[in-house]
């Protein structure tokens, strides 16, 4: 009898030890540290509109900064090998500098991101005319959204920190009319610096009219950090089998192209460089990559669809998303701009990974929709997590 009772309460005890181990150990996961969020004057535009800078943290020490003027990713830190956290994306020290001259760095793009030919859409039988900036000698489209994209102007803001999270919200409605779109548009994009050093960027918005949309982030990036230098030497990984093919402007024409056996082919992993300046009739209309990847991401659910490894610094960065494509940009056209940390831009200093719809979507009946019902919500997530090897 005394036999069983101890060994009874041998075995209760061992039972309260393992839960009280249990019980600390989601208290300590619980207390992990949590992200901040902070918020300070960073100018004013000619208008005399104020901009702040927001400054989230997460409990790595990883770091972005983003203002709330056009959304735009002024900082973001990412470790190397060695546990040294650099500014991964180009980019401006000063406001100033970025409504002087800015090639999009960092900022959110829309209402519709890309090229839609002539600007000319219809929308339930009706044709509606964006804005098209007439460019001699040029085809003719609606770009990045228009004269006055979400990338030139000042979103509210709210800020905190959620589940341990820093979180920044940014809210924009864009007017009936403005470039043409029709319908006051409510914008709202999230962004969430993670515990697991991730930026994660949600979209949503609502329409008063039938409209059409196409949200994106173009930030840059060069994972070499704040000194930089050119991309070529990246290795990506982007899983897809098809090209939106494009004609000159850069304008998909409707048609996809595979991309095994060409330049275009990143499905195993290999340099930027590597065939960036092959004599590719696709690849010469963009001076290099400027193209629509389709994406092999089952609708509606965020996937992983890209990989780029930068072998000096060993960062790593892996990119998700929900949108059908992506356009791989390798930053052609940058001449002669200096940015952060006294770095002269040139040619391929970064890379963009936008995602998105296809360009050209409103005017291509067989590609996805982007039309914008007033009874709809458009959702959508992209999300670049960083590490190192």
């Amino acid at each position: 009898m005394d036999t069983s009772l101890n060994l009874l309460s041998w075995m209760c005890r061992q039972f309260l030890s393992l839960v009280c181990v249990a019980i600390v150990g989601l208290v300590l996961i619980g207390c992990k540290e949590p992200g901040t969020v902070t918020e300070e004057a960073w100018g004013a535009l000619p208008n005399g509109e104020v901009v702040s800078l927001f400054t989230l943290t997460n409990a790595n020490g990883m770091r972005a900064e983003i203002t709330n003027y056009g959304g735009i990713v002024v900082s973001l830190t990412a470790p190397d090998r060695n546990g040294k956290f650099e500014d991964v994306v180009l980019g401006y020290h000063t406001l100033d500098e970025y409504v002087k001259r800015n090639p999009l760095f960092g900022a959110i793009v829309g209402l519709y991101a890309n090229r839609i030919e002539t600007g000319l859409i219809e929308l339930d039988g009706e044709k509606v005319q964006l804005f098209v900036r007439e460019q001699p000698s040029r085809t003719p489209v609606h770009m990045h959204g228009g004269s006055v994209g979400l990338d030139q102007v000042v979103w509210t803001a709210d800020y905190g920190v959620k589940r341990n999270q820093a979180y920044l919200e940014l809210n924009y409605v864009h007017r009936d009319g403005q470039d043409g779109y029709p319908g006051d548009v409510d914008v709202t994009v999230t962004y969430v610096l993670a515990n697991d050093n991730s930026l994660v960027i949600d979209y949503k918005a609502t329409t008063e009219k039938t409209t059409v949309i196409n949200l994106t982030n173009h930030s840059y990036f060069n994972l070499i950090g704040e000194l930089g230098g050119n991309v070529l030497n990246h290795k990506l990984e982007l899983y897809s089998e098809q090209l939106t093919e494009v004609k000159p402007g850069l304008i998909p024409n409707g048609n996809f192209v595979p991309v095994e056996g060409t330049p275009f082919d990143f499905n195993e992993p290999r340099r930027i460089g590597a065939r960036i300046d092959d004599e590719n009739a696709q690849l010469r209309l963009g001076r290099g990559y400027d193209h629509n990847y389709v994406l092999n991401n089952s609708p509606g659910n965020v996937g992983l669809f890209a990989v780029v490894y930068e072998p000096t610094s060993g960062r790593v960065m892996e990119a998700y998303t929900d949108q059908p494509g992506v356009q791989f940009y390798s930053a052609n056209g940058m001449r002669n701009i200096v940015g952060k940390y006294g770095v002269a831009y040139q040619s391929r200093s970064g890379f963009c990974l936008e995602t998105q719809h296809y360009p050209n979507s409103p005017n291509i009946p067989h590609f996805p929709s982007t039309v914008l019902r007033p009874d709809d919500t458009y959702l959508t997530t992209t999300i670049f997590k960083f590490a190192a090897r």
